[in-house]
């Protein structure tokens, strides 16, 4: 059995690679992708010239997949949650996604306000409470917008909507409970610092050697986070769709 496991995991990956070069070979050269069994059959040069763009354009596709593929097989295992995520959706429709972020964050406002209201900072309430009505607003964005369809539209607004639904109130019940704000804050903060140094002087200049944050500001460098991120998912899941289809 294991030995079966392993051959298919090789052969799996082989066809991957296959199928990246392929994809890469056609983007200058007619009949690359999928034409070895087909009735005119994969294009081949035949001038010296010919021969010698495709033997390079080969030659340089090599590493340019050694790179990209680490980030084919990270987007099969986003796309893989994002259907789990997506069946589930359609199971529930709008008013049922609507419902079960309301539940789910509107549940931690209500813990946070009957149990933890004395052990957490000032404002935990308030702030939690505002969190999680962004948070179902933009769960219900995130549904409206994947449902429009479309790649364009899923990757530039469904994904980071459900981003900021899954997150925010993490983040913002970070900024009163310290335990958590070890772990969530202090990386915004070191993400944040790499960000103004390597940033462009132009907008660093202005803000001085040291920006100073104040707690709120977490909530809004994560909420902004949250487009980057998303489009960085829906990328990755739209490069697994390119070199294995949802039905391969």
């Amino acid at each position: 059995m294991a030995a079966g496991n392993e051959q298919g995991l090789t052969d799996a990956i082989r066809y991957d690679i296959r199928v990246m070069h392929e994809t890469w070979m056609e983007m200058l050269f007619p009949r690359q992708r999928g034409a070895a069994g087909t009735v005119l059959g994969k294009w081949t040069p035949e001038e010296t010239r010919e021969v010698i763009s495709y033997r390079l354009w080969h030659a340089l596709g090599v590493p340019v997949i050694a790179i990209f593929y680490p980030l084919v097989l990270l987007g099969y295992i986003i796309r893989f949650q994002a259907r789990k995520l997506n069946v589930t959706a359609t199971r529930l429709g709008f008013f049922g996604v609507v419902l079960v972020f309301t539940l789910l964050w509107g549940g931690l406002t209500g813990a946070v306000y009957l149990e933890l209201q004395t052990a957490l900072e000032e404002g935990a309430v308030t702030g939690i409470g505002a969190a999680s009505g962004v948070a179902v607003l933009a769960a219900a964005l995130a549904y409206t917008f994947w449902r429009l369809g479309g790649r364009f539209v899923t990757i530039l607004l469904a994904y980071p909507f459900a981003v900021t639904a899954l997150f925010l109130p993490p983040v913002v019940a970070a900024l009163f409970w310290e335990p958590l704000g070890d772990i969530i804050i202090d990386q915004g903060d070191d993400l944040f610092s790499w960000a103004f140094e390597t940033g462009p002087d132009s907008i660093t200049d202005p803000l001085g050697e040291r920006y100073d944050r104040d707690e709120e500001d977490h909530a809004i460098i994560w909420f902004a986070i949250s487009y980057p991120v998303g489009w960085l998912l829906g990328i990755l899941v739209s490069l697994a769709n390119l070199i294995r289809p949802s039905g391969d």
